[in-house]
């Protein structure tokens, strides 16, 4: 399944998929760079828009535009025509423009896959009544995998509520907007035009706090085509979105003071880590912690770094827990849930009072009251103060830990050599036929380059490629050219059957600089493999 341009096409083979697309372009600290009300290009673009044909849709594109968003992923229909129409007019422009996928579930899913890879938001809609429910599965992932959607569905016209009009989906029919209040983080109606910009501000806005996750605004088919009362975006988005996580400062000093007596340490990578993994690396080989990765962060660290010890969790390798020794008197988890998967089904050996739990969001500290330390903040700038204000002459005389430690250039090459170790590792080498799963997932990262995005499917092959793709990684610490996105991806607590073939296309929508290959199976293939078209 490639993409490039404007065309979607799709070759396969043996279920593996690469696809490769025009970049968008994000700054790599992660804060959205819009215009200001200075930027007189982008505005008087938006002001040459003739008034008779500058709708509400218009101004939701133009929003889109506004805050870097490329594409819109769903499917037409009657009641959503307006913002297919503007999204026309947007793409005559080089604007924001459609991709229509062939199921809306896959269209949240495409969604889904463009936000984590581009740092932005995936935007997906919907036509009223089946429209909007198709879309549920895909937003409830995305809601699971705190990915920031707008979802948009449309109704029909308000004059028709409560006449059992065709496909009705207010309140005085199927509702819904009441289906979509499980899996949002904001989620209403609007019944007037004036509502619609504070809305879809509002909207905007929630996604992205934390924790991320979809928002969702339900349009009747009259709103969506007025003509709006503004010619273009008046809200200061620019600074609105950018919402600095604050660090508590005091349990950051708490931290470094262990982190500096501690003797035999251990580092759980979660994939909340994205961000600030070059410094959380450069940390954990100043200090010789043991490194293990949730299976969602697995693309987040090298295989062969010399403090690797594989995954933990589900389909994870029996290193990763024989490091939660007796000995270890510091468990530091990072950017994760420490959910069922993530935490080795709630492993009493993790989960105990050695633990820090280290996270930007107050949910997922939520899951670790065992704790004996919580440390709320931006996960890389309390990495960075910790990587900078940490005595690393006291560490290496306080205690003996740092007596074996051999010296390693975060600059130089890793030699190809693995710290752990896999199940069956004879059939990772095995050439006979038919091919075996281990066989083929030790070959991938040798066909494909390092850089590649690999994203797997629910089924025996996530199973397979957690515990045996291991891409390499040139660098042992240090963020990528493109930290948006780490190299492994997978649906795995909510465990859509799907998930990877629309996100695959989002990610490779996202970013043309890499491959991206899709693991999937064949009950996937048959429920979402028209997206492939």
């Amino acid at each position: 399944m490639a993409a490039s341009g404007d065309d979607i096409s799709s070759a396969s083979l043996i279920n593996i998929v690469t696809e490769k697309s025009d970049a968008l372009e994000i700054d790599d600290s992660n804060v959205i760079e819009l215009p200001t009300a200075n930027d007189s290009q982008f505005f008087a673009a938006q002001k040459s828009t003739p008034a008779e044909t500058y709708e509400v849709g218009d101004l939701l594109v133009s929003y889109l535009d506004y805050i870097g968003v490329d594409y819109v992923f769903g499917i037409p229909g009657g009641a959503i025509e307006p913002l297919y129409n503007a999204l026309s007019r947007s793409a005559e422009k080089g604007g924001p423009r459609a991709i229509v996928a062939r199921h809306e579930t896959g269209a949240a899913f495409m969604a889904d896959g463009y936000a984590r890879n581009s740092g932005n938001l995936g935007v997906c809609c919907a036509t009223a009544g089946p429209g909007a429910t198709n879309l549920i599965t895909g937003v409830a992932s995305a809601y699971d995998n705190h990915s920031p959607l707008l979802v948009i569905t449309a109704q029909t016209a308000l004059e028709n509520f409560g006449r059992n009009a065709a496909q009705e989906s207010g309140d005085t029919g199927i509702n819904t907007v009441a289906m979509f209040e499980p899996c949002t983080h904001y989620n209403t109606l609007v019944s007037h035009v004036n509502q619609f910009e504070q809305k879809l501000a509002s909207a905007i806005m929630t996604a992205f706090r934390s924790p991320m996750g979809p928002a969702h605004l339900s349009i009747p088919l009259d709103v969506l085509r007025a003509v709006s009362p503004v010619k273009y975006p008046t809200n200061d988005l620019a600074n609105l979105l950018w919402n600095p996580s604050p660090i508590d400062i005091d349990s950051l000093e708490i931290f470094s003071k262990q982190l500096t007596t501690a003797k035999k340490i251990v580092f759980i990578i979660g994939e909340g880590c994205l961000h600030g993994i070059g410094s959380i690396l450069n940390l954990a080989m100043s200090v010789h912690a043991k490194i293990v990765t949730t299976p969602h962060a697995k693309g987040l660290v090298s295989p062969y770094h010399p403090l690797f010890r594989g995954v933990l969790g589900f389909a994870g390798h029996d290193s990763a827990t024989e490091v939660f020794d007796d000995e270890v008197d510091t468990i530091v988890a990072i950017g994760t849930t420490l959910s069922e998967t993530a935490s080795n089904t709630w492993d009493q050996k993790v989960l105990n009072q050695r633990l820090i739990h280290i996270d930007s969001s107050e949910h997922n500290l939520m899951h670790s009251p065992m704790a004996r330390l919580h440390v709320r903040g931006d996960i890389a700038k309390i990495f960075e103060k910790v990587e900078n204000n940490l005595d690393i002459q006291k560490i290496a005389t306080s205690n003996n830990r740092h007596a074996n430690k051999s010296n390693v250039d975060i600059n130089k090459k890793p030699e190809l050599k693995r710290f752990f170790k896999v199940i069956d590792e004879s059939k990772c080498h095995d050439n006979s036929s038919p091919i075996k799963p281990q066989s083929l997932m030790t070959a991938l990262p040798k066909i494909f380059p390092p850089e590649t995005k690999y994203l797997c499917d629910s089924g025996n092959s996530m199973a397979w490629s957690i515990h045996y793709l291991h891409p390499y990684d040139r660098r042992l610490a240090g963020s990528r050219d493109d930290d948006h996105g780490g190299l492994f991806w997978t649906c795995l607590e909510f465990g859509s059957m799907g998930w990877a073939i629309g996100s695959s296309i989002g990610t490779s929508l996202a970013n043309n600089k890499h491959p991206v290959v899709c693991l999937t199976g064949d009950g996937s293939m048959l429920m979402y493999g028209g997206d492939v078209t």
